[in-house]
């Protein structure tokens, strides 16, 4: 289960991410609620923040991944750190201050979100020069697991803390715990890193990791079915906070614990992902049926008539989307070629993270229109349709496996021919 962690590098780079990971958790539910204080619960204003949040993954991620084939992913990653770790001290001093407005957190969200689009697909990329290909699988569904342990932690303490000191605190203490995955990635060995070939800078790089995706259908299956399902079935930094506010009628503990509750399934998730992860690679059967599982749970969890029960149901929603995440992340990871792992992996970043735009402000006003429980019924029944055509389409085709490497040599010769399949 935890064979990665043999890795000192990899061992350096889990710790900084587990307190990092905290201090980002308790941001998200001090921004939430704040932006709730500031505009008198508005549903419609905390999809709007949430927008601005994601919307830089729609202008960027695919630049990124570019990136991430040229230059060197750990210098790279601690400069993005840095610039995250600043936009959270600025937040937490105009908070603590008292002069913080709603634009000042709409300004600050598109900025963190422009810092976490270039970080996200070069960290995924770079996990594989931590540990090689053989313990990809595993790393991934650690760090799912780091991810989701302080997602258990972080907003525990931030529903407590906002109601005893407020919410600027929790933005300073995060720049704090940021600098721990700076630390990190200062202290790890670059000489135990597993590079592949540098990509040099020419015209058409970007064009040639979208045209080596396009001629690959199982990938492409996979990163469509991640649309939909993360576009409109993971809303939850939306729909938790507006169904603690105006269905349940809760404050920020209320908030916070049910964060955590569908944290414990989604690290529940996370840890039997690690657990399966010397069994090969990842099955498409399993991608599909996670997908459809949270789908119809997600649809359950809408009719919950009690906080209790709602909060209940959030664990099994929590270990299914966690499934479906982590075996869609090392499918892709496994499936592509080494010399294009940064620009695929900045296209899978770019729908997993790249709808929220969409399906943000939609959750709002869904909520706003027909109450906080019809984001959950309808994007839960949007995420299981979509497992369902995507199998059928799978079925059609009688499943397709190109090896990696092959497509990765033929797609990079530049041949003036088109490829053929």
């Amino acid at each position: 289960m935890f064979s990665s962690l043999r890795i000192r590098n990899y061992r350096m780079f889990a710790a900084g991410s587990v307190v990092s990971n905290v201090g980002t958790w308790m941001q998200r539910i001090a921004q939430d609620w704040l932006v709730l204080v500031l505009t008198d619960n508005d549903p419609v204003a905390l999809g709007v923040a949430a927008a601005l949040q994601f919307l830089p993954t729609l202008m960027f991620s695919l630049w990124a991944g570019v990136l991430a084939d040229r230059l060197d992913k750990r210098k790279l990653l601690i400069g993005v750190q840095i610039g995250l770790a600043s936009c959270a001290l600025v937040l937490g001093l105009l908070d603590v201050t008292g002069l913080v407005e709603v634009w000042h957190v709409y300004l600050l969200c598109f900025v963190l979100g422009s810092f976490s689009a270039v970080e996200v697909p070069v960290r995924q990329s770079f996990v594989a020069e931590i540990v090689g290909r053989a313990q990809v699988a595993n790393a991934v569904a650690l760090n799912s697991t780091s991810f989701n342990l302080a997602r258990v932690v972080g907003p525990a303490i931030a529903g407590g803390l906002i109601i005893l000191i407020g919410t600027g605190w929790l933005f300073l203490a995060n720049a704090l715990f940021t600098v721990a995955v700076i630390i990190a990635l200062w202290r790890m060995d670059p000489r135990k890193l597993i590079r592949g070939k540098k990509l040099a800078r020419s015209k058409g790089q970007l064009r040639e990791g979208l045209r080596y995706v396009r001629h690959r259908p199982d990938i492409l299956s996979v990163l469509v079915l991640v649309f939909f399902v993360s576009t409109f079935g993971m809303t939850f930094f939306v729909t938790l906070a507006v169904a603690a506010a105006t269905v349940f009628h809760r404050d920020a503990d209320g908030y916070g614990l049910l964060t955590t509750t569908l944290a414990a399934g989604t690290l529940t998730g996370a840890l039997w992902a690690a657990r399966r992860s010397g069994r090969g690679t990842p099955r498409t059967r399993l991608l599909l049926g996670a997908a459809f599982s949270f789908g119809v749970l997600e649809i359950l969890v809408g009719f919950m008539p009690t906080y209790t029960t709602f909060a209940l149901a959030l664990i099994p929603v929590g270990f299914s989307v966690m499934t479906f995440m982590t075996t869609a992340n090392a499918t892709v990871q496994l499936a592509v070629a080494p010399e294009m792992r940064g620009r695929v992996m900045g296209l899978y970043m770019l729908v997993f993270l790249g709808g929220n735009p969409i399906g943000a402000p939609m959750t709002g006003w869904m909520a706003h229109q027909w109450g906080g429980r019809s984001p959950f019924i309808i994007g839960g029944a949007i995420a299981a349709m979509a497992a369902v055509t995507c199998g059928l389409v799978l079925i059609q085709r009688g499943g397709v496996d190109h090896p990696a490497t092959h497509w990765g040599r033929l797609l990079t010769r530049r041949r003036k021919t088109p490829v053929s399949r």
